[in-house]
Protein backbone atom coordinates (compact mmCIF):
# COMPACT_ATOMS: atom_id res chain seq x y z
CA UNK A 1 0.00 0.00 0.00
CA UNK A 2 1.29 3.81 -0.77
CA UNK A 3 1.19 6.36 1.48
CA UNK A 4 2.48 10.25 0.53
CA UNK A 5 4.50 11.90 2.80
CA UNK A 6 5.53 15.37 3.14
CA UNK A 7 8.46 14.61 0.89
CA UNK A 8 8.48 11.20 -1.32
CA UNK A 9 5.71 8.06 -1.18
CA UNK A 10 5.91 5.22 1.32
CA UNK A 11 5.57 1.44 0.12
CA UNK A 12 4.41 -0.31 3.34
CA UNK A 13 3.10 -3.54 3.73
CA UNK A 14 0.81 -4.14 6.75
CA UNK A 15 -1.08 -6.96 7.29
CA UNK A 16 -4.89 -7.80 7.45
CA UNK A 17 -6.92 -10.27 8.69
CA UNK A 18 -9.60 -11.41 6.41
CA UNK A 19 -12.56 -13.86 7.83
CA UNK A 20 -13.41 -17.07 6.46
CA UNK A 21 -16.33 -17.92 8.33
CA UNK A 22 -19.91 -18.26 7.65
CA UNK A 23 -21.91 -15.07 6.92
CA UNK A 24 -24.96 -16.97 9.16
CA UNK A 25 -22.81 -17.30 11.98
CA UNK A 26 -22.32 -13.19 11.43
CA UNK A 27 -25.77 -11.74 10.84
CA UNK A 28 -25.69 -9.72 13.93
CA UNK A 29 -22.40 -8.40 13.96
CA UNK A 30 -20.08 -5.86 11.61
CA UNK A 31 -16.22 -5.64 10.68
CA UNK A 32 -14.91 -3.14 9.14
CA UNK A 33 -13.74 -3.73 5.29
CA UNK A 34 -10.53 -3.96 4.04
CA UNK A 35 -10.24 -3.99 0.17
CA UNK A 36 -7.19 -6.10 -0.95
CA UNK A 37 -5.88 -4.96 -4.25
CA UNK A 38 -5.73 -7.63 -6.67
CA UNK A 39 -2.02 -7.79 -7.64
CA UNK A 40 -1.68 -8.71 -3.71
CA UNK A 41 -1.14 -12.71 -2.60
CA UNK A 42 -3.67 -13.84 0.06
CA UNK A 43 -1.72 -16.61 2.16
CA UNK A 44 -3.88 -19.18 3.32
CA UNK A 45 -2.80 -21.10 7.08
CA UNK A 46 0.05 -23.40 5.97
CA UNK A 47 -0.85 -26.68 7.71
CA UNK A 48 1.99 -28.56 6.71
CA UNK A 49 4.42 -25.62 8.13
CA UNK A 50 2.24 -25.66 11.90
CA UNK A 51 2.66 -29.70 11.75
CA UNK A 52 6.48 -29.36 11.96
CA UNK A 53 6.38 -26.41 13.87
CA UNK A 54 4.17 -28.03 16.70
CA UNK A 55 5.28 -31.87 15.86
CA UNK A 56 1.38 -32.53 15.43
CA UNK A 57 0.60 -34.50 12.94
CA UNK A 58 -1.17 -32.72 9.91
CA UNK A 59 -4.47 -34.01 10.53
CA UNK A 60 -4.56 -33.59 14.37
CA UNK A 61 -3.31 -29.21 13.27
CA UNK A 62 -6.23 -29.12 11.55
CA UNK A 63 -8.99 -30.39 13.10
CA UNK A 64 -7.57 -28.00 15.84
CA UNK A 65 -8.04 -25.33 13.94
CA UNK A 66 -11.48 -25.99 12.17
CA UNK A 67 -12.24 -27.03 15.85
CA UNK A 68 -11.25 -23.55 17.14
CA UNK A 69 -13.25 -21.36 14.86
CA UNK A 70 -16.47 -23.50 15.19
CA UNK A 71 -15.99 -22.39 19.10
CA UNK A 72 -15.33 -19.19 18.43
CA UNK A 73 -18.22 -18.81 15.99
CA UNK A 74 -20.75 -20.61 19.05
CA UNK A 75 -19.49 -18.12 21.04
CA UNK A 76 -20.23 -15.36 19.16
CA UNK A 77 -23.64 -16.32 17.90
CA UNK A 78 -24.29 -16.93 21.71
CA UNK A 79 -23.42 -13.07 22.37
CA UNK A 80 -20.31 -14.29 24.42
CA UNK A 81 -17.87 -11.84 22.94
CA UNK A 82 -14.70 -13.01 23.85
CA UNK A 83 -10.89 -11.81 22.44
CA UNK A 84 -8.93 -14.74 20.78
CA UNK A 85 -5.35 -14.42 21.17
CA UNK A 86 -2.98 -15.12 18.40
CA UNK A 87 0.47 -15.83 19.74
CA UNK A 88 2.77 -13.44 18.14
CA UNK A 89 0.08 -11.74 15.89
CA UNK A 90 -2.36 -9.79 17.59
CA UNK A 91 -5.94 -10.48 19.09
CA UNK A 92 -9.29 -10.63 17.50
CA UNK A 93 -12.15 -9.19 19.55
CA UNK A 94 -15.78 -7.81 19.51
CA UNK A 95 -16.98 -4.92 20.97
CA UNK A 96 -20.22 -3.43 20.71
CA UNK A 97 -20.84 -5.82 17.71
CA UNK A 98 -18.23 -5.06 16.07
CA UNK A 99 -15.46 -7.44 14.96
CA UNK A 100 -12.12 -6.47 14.86
CA UNK A 101 -8.76 -7.85 14.79
CA UNK A 102 -6.00 -5.97 16.13
CA UNK A 103 -2.40 -6.35 14.93
CA UNK A 104 0.67 -6.24 17.91
CA UNK A 105 3.28 -3.45 17.15
CA UNK A 106 6.26 -6.94 16.44
CA UNK A 107 4.30 -8.03 14.04
CA UNK A 108 3.49 -4.67 11.94
CA UNK A 109 7.00 -3.61 12.23
CA UNK A 110 8.52 -7.44 11.77
CA UNK A 111 6.51 -6.86 8.36
CA UNK A 112 8.29 -4.05 6.84
CA UNK A 113 10.67 -2.37 9.44
CA UNK A 114 11.84 0.69 6.89
CA UNK A 115 8.50 1.47 6.83
CA UNK A 116 7.10 0.71 10.19
CA UNK A 117 5.40 4.19 11.47
CA UNK A 118 3.64 4.69 8.48
CA UNK A 119 2.49 0.74 8.76
CA UNK A 120 1.28 1.49 12.05
CA UNK A 121 -0.58 4.55 11.51
CA UNK A 122 -2.59 2.47 8.47
CA UNK A 123 -3.26 -0.82 10.80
Amino acid sequence: ERFQGEEEVFTARRPVFQLNMDVAFLQELTFPTVVIPEDVEIKPLNYRWLSRATSFPRHVVEDCVRDTILLYSFQLRKGQHLSFAFKDVGVLSCQDGVLCMRFYYECVTGLESKASRMALLHT
